[in-house]
C-alpha cells in the first residue's frame, strides 16, 4: 500500500466543490478542508508507485478550480490503527 498526502489550492470560491470532485477518485480515500497555507489536503492510498503516479498527475490534475498542489509520499505510517486492514483494497475479500 503506497499512501500520500496532497495539499491544495484551489480558485477562492472552489474550495468545497473540488473537495466534492476528488472524493469520488478511486484512491483518494479522505480530503479535508483546512486551516493555514493550504486549502485541501487529500489523502491517496493505493496498491503501488504506479498507481500512485497515475492518480496524482492523471487523475487530480483533471480536477478544475485547483491551483497548486504538493504531494507528500509516506514512507512509513505510526497509528493506533491497523490501517492496512481498514485500507486493504487488493485482497481477495475486496474483490468479491
Amino acid at each position: 500500500m503506497v499512501t500520500a498526502l496532497v495539499l491544495i489550492n484551489t480558485e477562492r470560491d472552489a474550495v468545497n466543490e473540488v473537495a466534492e470532485l476528488l472524493v469520488d477518485i478511486s484512491g483518494v480515500t479522505e480530503v479535508y478542508s483546512v486551516a493555514g497555507k493550504y486549502d485541501l489536503i487529500a489523502l491517496l492510498r493505493v496498491p503501488s508507485n504506479e498507481a500512485m503516479a497515475d492518480l496524482v498527475t492523471r487523475s487530480i490534475l483533471e480536477v478544475d478550480g485547483i491551483t497548486s498542489s504538493e504531494t507528500l509520499v509516506a514512507f512509513r505510517v505510526h497509528s493506533n490503527f491497523d490501517l492496512e486492514t481498514i485500507f486493504d483494497i487488493d485482497t481477495e475479500e475486496a474483490r468479491n
